[in-house]
């Protein structure tokens, strides 16, 4: 019983690679997100990422 409701609760992720401008430059990134996430999130993760990354 306890391994039936372990199986529902998996969820099913995808790895998006997404470019980003940021000052103009282009980067890409890889989101990894629920495979039903919308395109905006989506983008938005990447933003925060890239600008996370390459802020000083």
């Amino acid at each position: 019983m306890k391994e039936k409701f372990f199986e529902r609760r998996k969820l099913k992720v995808i790895e998006v690679c997404v470019t980003v401008n940021y000052k103009d430059r282009n980067y890409q990134t890889n989101v990894i997100v629920s495979k039903d996430t919308i395109w905006t999130k989506i983008e938005q993760l990447a933003e925060e990422q890239v600008k996370k990354q390459w802020s000083v």
